[in-house]
């Protein structure tokens, strides 16, 4: 098992990053898939309609998402720890991704720098 750690900056305000990332009809605009999400915790989600799945944990508004990340077979918990800090050009995003299963982190690492973050950054350039 591995762990991901990085910072991005993204042009937006944290409440409109926060928002980006919480809202399902946002998630569905910048990922260009179906999805699935609430503001709930103990909710479900799904993104790019249905390859991420998990379970939403924590929400602190503008400032910081936790999530369960499913992988199949994996008994550990991989968890999504997603904080929001404002910027002078815009925010700052750190990341944390734990428990990584070690045959899915370059393809997870990858869709978090293109998909996920490059997409983030799209919208908001």
């Amino acid at each position: 098992m591995k762990s991901y750690k990085k910072y991005y900056t993204l042009g937006g305000q944290p409440k409109d990053i926060y928002n980006a990332i919480t809202n399902q009809s946002m998630l569905e605009i910048w990922t260009g898939e179906p999805a699935e999400m609430s503001e709930e915790p103990d909710s479900e989600f799904s993104l790019w309609d249905g390859s991420i799945t998990g379970r939403n944990l924590e929400f602190e508004k503008d400032k910081k998402i936790v999530q369960r990340w499913n992988f199949e077979g994996q008994s550990e918990e991989s968890i999504v720890t997603i904080k929001l800090h404002p910027h002078k050009k815009g925010t700052s995003v750190e990341l944390l991704h734990t428990n990584i299963p070690d045959e899915a982190f370059e393809n997870i690492t990858e869709g978090w720098d293109e998909d996920y973050m490059g997409a983030l950054a799209e919208l908001f350039e």
